[in-house]
């Protein structure tokens, strides 16, 4: 844990000046905006004449608003998705405590979207859920699970993001993106150890095969 609390307290020490940090997008055709606490950054194929025309001053809440989301919309031609916690969790040794089982290809709904999202995504399926791992923005390695409806409200999602944790690949941290009002999964994240560091969002375009950022 020393070491997730080493990159959390990082995170909470970014520079307040300059708050709002343009950087270039995180692949070709894609943009995110990452919040941290009284820092944010713009990923994105934009100049810093036209984001300073839309926030001219300090505002913690204008990056994640909907005037500047759709402003970059409209400038990008992409869309936004939802505006997601973002979680942080260091590997655990070992093998995962539930038994799983390594699929190469699925049709769930779940794995289909992950693949829009996520390049070298790899899926674990159980008894009553699946668990898909792969990376994201910048190349961090990113967990995302689904419980089946029948089987829900008795831990498992909190077991199959705990399982993440197990076989992150390289000894990695493993990171988790969660819409704030799915609260199930929200708690089902910070139970298993994930630990929150900032929130973003992502813009890809409209209508495209399933890729990801890289």
């Amino acid at each position: 844990m020393a070491d997730v609390v080493a990159r959390i307290e990082s995170y909470e020490r970014l520079p307040a000046d300059p708050w709002l940090e343009l950087l270039p997008p995180p692949s070709p055709g894609r943009a995110a905006v990452v919040a941290f606490p009284a820092h944010f950054v713009v990923a994105a194929a934009v100049d810093r004449p036209w984001v300073d025309s839309l926030i001219p001053e300090v505002d913690f809440g204008a990056p994640l608003g909907p005037a500047f989301l759709h402003a970059l919309e409209k400038r990008l031609g992409l869309i936004a998705g939802t505006i997601d916690a973002v979680l942080l969790a260091e590997p655990l040794a070992g093998d995962p405590p539930i038994d799983m089982t390594p699929v190469r290809d699925s049709d769930h709904p779940r794995v289909r979207r992950a693949r829009r999202y996520r390049t070298d995504l790899r899926v674990w399926i159980t008894s009553y859920g699946v668990l898909m791992i792969g990376r994201g923005v910048a190349g961090r390695w990113e967990a995302a699970v689904d419980v089946h409806e029948g089987s829900r409200n008795r831990g498992h999602g909190r077991a199959l993001a705990a399982a993440a944790r197990h076989l992150v690949p390289d000894g990695r941290p493993i990171w988790g993106q969660v819409a704030p009002g799915n609260a199930a999964s929200l708690r089902a994240f910070l139970a298993a150890g994930y630990v929150p560091v900032g929130a973003e969002v992502l813009l890809a375009p409209p209508t495209e095969p399933p890729r990801n950022f890289p």
